[in-house]
């Protein structure tokens, strides 16, 4: 079944670039252009992607959190002063 069909992007070629490695809608559409041209079928994707696990979304649920400590945000560039 076609997914896009601006793009004539089908369910099984969603479910490959899934299972390559694309997790968010704007992922897929990096990798076939889906979603891109009129958007309907972004909450099409969005479902799909809401179905299946993510291999992607796992390994970045198992990573340690990461903390910023002073130091780093120091070394930000600051905002001119409102006149």
């Amino acid at each position: 079944m076609y997914v896009c069909s601006c793009f004539g992007i089908t369910e099984q070629q969603v479910a490959q670039h899934v299972r390559d490695g694309a997790c968010t809608p704007r992922q897929i559409a990096s990798a076939c252009k889906a979603g891109t041209d009129c958007g309907g079928c972004v909450r099409r994707i969005q479902a799909l992607l809401g179905r299946g696990a993510c291999p992607r979304r796992e390994q970045i649920a198992q990573r340690p959190p990461v903390l910023v400590t002073a130091t780093a945000t120091e070394a930000l560039p600051q905002r001119p002063a409102a006149a």
